[in-house]
């Protein structure tokens, strides 16, 4: 995104330093997935999801489909995603989310690549269109996670996985905390959504991977675990939802 242009070599210097191990850069229309992968390219531990977000589905096109199918074959990418719905904002009418969603499902599935949701205020067609459309998918992630209790049990007994950020870590997160506290430990993946959502004490900046750990002390917190312990479990969880190798797995 243009918010690292000026730093983004220092930027992954920083996760690293974090303890950062694997990066994860997401597309959100044609020219940021091609950005994606071309640096997934240049990085090693980079990968790349590519997508089409609904706030730009008016743009999905027979030609656009053919063309991020395309970006979507570098072995640097190893997803879908930012794709779903956005009830929200609605910069795109709904139709049309909801038709670039279906398509991006069925890419995803032809490549099998896992995906990557977006969902904001549209919980109920998410699971409606996920649940028709997600047999064969290898991984589902709802990527920062806002549904309730009742979504939460649906997602997880489908075996798919939830993405958790910033929010975990905010006073007023005690909702995401509570249902946190007895999810399956297999399913729950740590993200920054950066530069968005940063976590305590960095709200009103701009976010960026070395926070991460943040989010991985407030859930090992909930959990009642060491910060140690919720890395390796998200970790673990993160690899095997992307078809990657363990961090060392490699030598």
């Amino acid at each position: 995104m243009p918010e690292f242009d000026p730093d983004r070599a220092e930027v992954l210097l920083r996760a690293r330093r974090a303890g950062i191990c694997r990066m994860m850069v997401i597309g959100y229309d044609l020219p940021s997935s091609r950005q994606a992968a071309v640096l997934a390219a240049e990085e090693e531990d980079v990968f790349a999801c590519v997508a089409v977000h609904p706030h730009h589905a008016t743009e999905w096109t027979p030609a656009a489909l053919e063309e991020l199918s395309q970006i979507a074959a570098h072995p640097k990418v190893v997803g879908v995603g930012e794709t779903g719905l956005d009830y929200y904002r609605n910069r795109s009418p709904r139709s049309a989310q909801e038709t670039a969603f279906r398509d991006h499902l069925r890419l995803a599935r032809d490549l099998r690549l896992p995906v990557v949701i977006h969902d904001r205020d549209a919980h109920a067609d998410i699971l409606r269109i996920l649940e028709a459309e997600s047999g064969g998918l290898p991984a589902v992630v709802l990527h920062c996670f806002s549904g309730d209790r009742a979504m939460a049990d649906r997602v997880w007994s489908l075996g798919y996985y939830t993405g958790i950020a910033g929010p975990v870590t905010y006073p007023n997160g005690r909702a995401l905390r509570e249902l946190l506290r007895d999810a399956p430990r297999d399913r729950v993946l740590l993200e920054t959504d950066a530069p968005y959502l940063p976590p305590t004490p960095h709200r009103g900046k701009r976010n960026e991977p070395a926070y991460l750990p943040l989010a991985a002390e407030a859930v090992a917190a909930t959990w009642q675990v060491s910060p140690e312990m919720a890395a390796a479990l998200t970790t673990a969880n993160a690899c095997r939802a992307f078809a990657l190798p363990l961090p060392g797995a490699d030598g």
